[in-house]
């Protein structure tokens, strides 16, 4: 048994400032204050936390793992030791890799290398096209995360927007279908007028014109109304505008939900402003947009409108990020810097911690009725995280990216936080700085 000591432990309820066992990769007891002399005598190891934050591991329900396909820009094993070192304990990984995970042995093969290599664990979205409707349907989703449907084009190439095949994905499937909005049309006429009028080289700045908030709500509208007529389970991925937010219920608590939203770091971090300082590093689909629309996500987020926060971490090497604009691949690689991120908004007080903690922990369990995670509970998973508070703090710089695309949107950025230890099922797999060898994580069990 390992006893965490001295410790601010964050609950659904409230704060605690105390103690929390592990014993079998599960929390067997926690409370306030100092544990019984008994504790400590049958602990194997005892572990003072000296006073810092205790979490639940964070869900980063939306990451593009790069593997199989892409591993010249990160794979499982890179990118889920680049997570665990951000406090994200498990991880839920995207379709669009090369092949597709849109097959029986496409699926095989991605779960068997996830078992191989994650140190995380891990859930898989199946991902649709106008061909793969009946194998969806017939899959068993206590054992993947939903399905993944490309509205808008983005990295993978695995655009579905033809009406008659998505009615069906939505009338037929019996999952959470997980849907990148935007509409393909608006686009496509956008990035027509910027070509002809500029060329190949349009700048930066023009991407969110290109990849507009009208072809954000247009499709946003349609999948949600399209939700409604058919009563499919529908998760809106990285919402952008305040324009969409009108679209969901913010009037029902997260359980009476059928169509449900996420909001990712970059877009609550980053607005259109940032794009003459960073440039094609904040290029991502769909596109970072005004501050206004960040104002709105933040309060959404706040106030439970927009129910979860990801990453939609997706590493490129840098020099692609470099190309002329057209063709540079969007993407932002972020998992390792989520939690940070999002606790340094809090103490700007743009959030609260309990509110961070439920964005990142609580609501994607629930979202997902992920089996025993996303709480500090006894009898769960023992996934945690400690949080050290910095002062003065420190500044995130490219070298510190554990991925092999070797950069963040974030260098430069003064953080006030470091994540010291990660506990995967009870098991150390970030201490102080080094990934401890050895420990992978478990593939996901979903109550549906």
């Amino acid at each position: 048994m390992e006893l965490i000591v001295n410790s601010r432990l964050v609950t659904e309820h409230k704060e605690l400032r105390g103690y929390l066992a592990i014993n079998g990769g599960l929390i067997v007891d926690m409370g306030e204050g100092a544990p019984l002399p008994s504790m400590l005598q049958h602990a194997d190891e005892v572990t003072d936390a000296g006073g810092d934050l205790l979490l639940p591991g964070v869900i980063d329900e939306h990451v593009h793992l790069r593997e199989p396909g892409m591993t010249h820009k990160g794979n499982i094993a890179s990118e889920t030791r680049a997570a665990v070192a951000g406090g994200v304990t498990t991880v839920m990984d995207m379709p669009n890799v090369v092949p597709p995970t849109v097959t029986q042995a496409a699926l095989d093969d991605k779960l068997e290398r996830l078992a191989r290599t994650s140190v995380a664990n891990y859930g898989v979205y199946a991902g649709a096209t106008a061909d793969n409707i009946d194998w969806l349907a017939s899959l068993d989703y206590s054992r993947l995360a939903g399905v993944k449907v490309f509205l808008g084009s983005s990295t993978g190439g695995m655009l579905l927007d033809n009406a008659a095949a998505l009615r069906r994905l939505f009338t037929t499937v019996p999952a959470l279908i997980a849907a990148h909005c935007e509409d393909e049309g608006i686009i496509a006429r956008n990035r027509a007028r910027w070509t002809a009028e500029h060329g190949e080289r349009i700048p930066a700045e023009a991407h969110p014109l290109i990849r507009s908030r009208e072809a954000c709500l247009a499709s946003t509208r349609r999948a949600v109304r399209l939700a409604h007529d058919t009563g499919a389970r529908l998760h809106v991925l990285h919402i952008t505008t305040a324009d969409e937010l009108a679209l969901f219920d913010t009037g029902k608590p997260l359980a009476e939900k059928r169509i449900t939203a996420e909001a990712c770091v970059g877009h609550l971090w980053f607005c259109d402003d940032d794009y003459a300082r960073v440039g094609n590093r904040i290029r991502v689909n769909p596109a970072v947009k005004t501050a206004a629309d960040r104002a709105a996500l933040r309060r959404a987020v706040a106030e439970g409108a927009i129910d979860v926060v990801a990453t939609d971490h997706a590493p490129h090497l840098r020099e692609e990020k470099c190309e002329n604009n057209l063709n540079v691949p969007s993407g932002m690689p972020l998992a390792q810097f989520l939690l940070i991120a999002m606790l340094e908004l809090a103490r700007q007080g743009v959030f609260t911690l309990p509110q961070v903690v439920r964005a990142m922990c609580h609501a994607p369990a629930d979202l997902h009725a992920i089996d025993r995670r996303g709480y500090l509970r006894t009898g769960y998973h023992a996934d945690l995280v400690q949080v050290h508070p910095v002062e003065p703090g420190w500044t995130v710089a490219d070298s510190d990216v554990l991925s092999p695309c070797g950069w963040t949107p974030l260098a430069g950025t003064v953080m006030h936080h470091r994540v010291v230890r990660t506990w995967v099922n009870g098991c150390r797999v970030f201490d102080n700085g080094t990934i401890v060898e050895g420990v992978t994580g478990r593939q996901l069990v979903f109550n549906r």
